[in-house]
């Protein structure tokens, strides 16, 4: 007996990892996104991937600072606040008086 085009013979699954709904990235790629955009950050739009990098880098700690931590959402994290940072210094540094167009 021949199983028809979307019916199988078997019942269940071969794995339990593969049953349950993905909602988003796992924490290895959050981890590595986050490490990439805080080193773009380095370079442009600072203000706007620092931040980026600190979110990438906490969900991909599991949203704790205990247990074990990956060391590309750890590096993500440090680097994201560095980056923010020297963004604000940066930018509170061009908007004092005397550097304007007049």
């Amino acid at each position: 007996m021949m199983a028809g085009f979307g019916h199988t013979t078997r019942k269940h699954p071969r794995s339990r990892r593969r049953t349950g709904s993905r909602s988003g990235p796992d924490s290895a790629t959050l981890g590595i996104i986050g490490v990439i955009c805080a080193v773009a950050g380095f370079f442009v739009l600072g203000i706007i991937l620092g931040p980026v990098a600190i979110v990438c880098g906490w969900l991909a700690m599991g949203r704790r600072w205990s247990g074990g931590r990956p060391l590309p959402a750890l590096i993500a994290l440090v680097l994201g606040v560095i980056d923010t940072v020297l963004a604000i210094v940066w930018m509170a540094g061009t908007a004092g008086p005397g550097t304007g167009m007049f």
